[in-house]
């Protein structure tokens, strides 16, 4: 047995049902020690039953929390954690929609020992088969100001949905501008350089914060393709998933999200700039409603496209405003967080 070389904090992402999955893979599949924080972010019950058991067995750090939490709240109850307890370990946050491959954390902190990054991300692949399909891998993220004086937000994803065979030339480490929370390394000295993640963004282009965040005061961003995690939600919403899927990525917090994230960069705010992370998180959305499946299915994916631009989209937004309107939920009240388990001394996992 040795010591601990990170803390890894488990937190929901969109959905509460991979949660298991994901957990075990990640227990089976990691060789080296670390200690692990969870976040229950209120789940379902037969969620949260497996997660007390788990947290016993397993031996790490249960929190739940009394209502559906941001990512970014999840996320900061675990560095909390993190710096309480952990103080001279980075912290790796792990989606519970992550399926994560053999070697991928010691991947990573070898690569921030070596670099000295603040943020390392891994190989982000999606969907099943594992490994099959990047997801992404690092990018551009920056804010420009365009020819008309306009300061702009601006982030694209490198190798985007590219297959193995599509991709040119071998992954190799190197720095980036970008990284996404599926799942990342980040040195406590982020944390003590430039405070805790921003709670006041939602549920959207909070990966991009943190990097800007962390160059703004100095740090590096790097990528190891060695660390290779799979993005791999449901293809279908249980019933216990949609009520967190549907307000976590709601018009409301969307509303709210663009609004700091343009007071915070000084962004210039047009009908266009708001219309574009709207749509984006609305095209997101529709993909939990398990109808536009079945339709597809019927009619075909060319006819199916049409209705879904010209009758469902306009429909399913009209609703999600009435379910979640914006005066009631885009400012979250205090959250209660409840320690379910915290063994005395965290198991080591060799």
């Amino acid at each position: 047995m040795s010591d601990p070389i990170a803390t890894i904090g488990f937190v929901p992402r969109e959905v509460f049902s991979t949660t298991q999955r994901s957990l075990e893979a990640l227990y089976e599949r990691t060789a080296e020690p670390f200690n692990l924080v969870c976040i229950d972010g209120a789940s379902p019950p037969e969620v949260a039953n497996y997660l007390r058991a788990a947290a016993t067995e397993k031996g790490f750090t249960l929190l739940r929390t009394d209502r559906y939490v941001t990512p970014n709240e999840a996320r900061n109850l675990a560095a909390r954690w993190a710096l309480e307890n952990t103080p001279d370990k980075p912290i790796v946050f792990v989606d519970n929609d992550v399926l994560v491959s053999p070697g991928w954390l010691g991947a990573m902190v070898d690569c921030a020992n070596e670099t000295e990054a603040w943020l390392v991300g891994p190989a982000y692949y999606e969907h099943l088969p594992e490994e099959h399909k990047l997801h992404m891998y690092g990018g551009v993220c920056r804010i420009e100001v365009d020819a008309d004086g306009r300061r702009r937000y601006l982030e694209k994803h490198s190798l985007q949905h590219q297959t193995a065979d599509q991709i040119d030339e071998p992954l190799k480490r190197q720095k980036t501008e970008l990284i996404e929370y599926h799942t990342v390394l980040v040195s406590l000295e982020v944390f003590r350089q430039t405070g805790l993640l921003d709670e006041g963004l939602l549920c959207h282009a909070e990966h991009g914060d943190l990097c800007l965040t962390v160059r703004e005061a100095g740090g590096e961003v790097w990528l190891e393709p060695e660390a290779r995690i799979t993005y791999a939600p449901p293809r279908r919403l249980s019933e216990a998933d949609a009520e967190f899927f549907f307000l976590r990525w709601s018009e409301a917090w969307m509303r709210a999200n663009q609004q700091h994230m343009a007071e915070k960069w000084r962004l210039d705010t047009t009908d266009q700039d708001r219309g574009r992370g709207l749509q984006w998180v609305a095209e997101h959305r529709r993909l939990g409603l398990n109808s536009l499946r079945t339709l597809r299915k019927a009619i075909g994916k060319k006819l199916s496209r049409s209705v879904e631009k010209r009758v469902v989209a306009p429909l399913e937004r009209i609703s999600n405003r009435r379910r979640y309107p914006y005066k009631k939920y885009a400012n979250l009240p205090p959250v209660s967080v409840e320690l379910v388990h915290q063994p005395g001394t965290a198991r080591l996992v060799a």
